[in-house]
């Protein structure tokens, strides 16, 4: 409840941009990706590497204006509020952490809504 409520305050302080232009622009990104690359793997490894990049700059971001001051106990906890506060902060919407290996150390973040969706188009072979 407390991450929840850190996510709708972190939300609230950061600065928009409008969700439709986000969003086209990024279609736009991965459908001049796929027209130039042509391979799918490799537009993948495209993406990935600039989302690796993009997550560098947002740990910044979020570790200054998240207001999240308490140290994380462990994995699970960090993941927890990187999914409620992070994603909430950066995306407007929370995200949920599920598919845990036995070791707790690899998980996946899932979005119910995701805004980087709406626009984007992929050639009907891609579907």
């Amino acid at each position: 409840a407390q991450t929840t409520r850190l996510g709708d305050v972190a939300f609230g302080k950061m600065e928009k941009v409008h969700a439709e232009l986000f969003t086209l622009t990024y279609g736009a990104l991965v459908a001049q990706l796929v027209k130039d690359v042509e391979d799918v793997e490799e537009v993948n490894k495209q993406l990935d590497k600039i989302g690796f990049s993009m997550g560098q700059r947002m740990i910044d971001e979020f570790l200054a204006k998240s207001g999240v001051s308490q140290r994380c106990s462990d994995f699970k906890e960090t993941c927890d509020v990187i999914a409620k506060v992070g994603f909430k902060m950066f995306l407007g919407v929370a995200a949920d952490v599920s598919n845990w290996n036995s070791d707790n150390t690899e998980c996946s973040f899932t979005l119910g809504e995701s805004p980087l969706t709406e626009f984007v188009e992929l050639p009907e072979e891609l579907t």
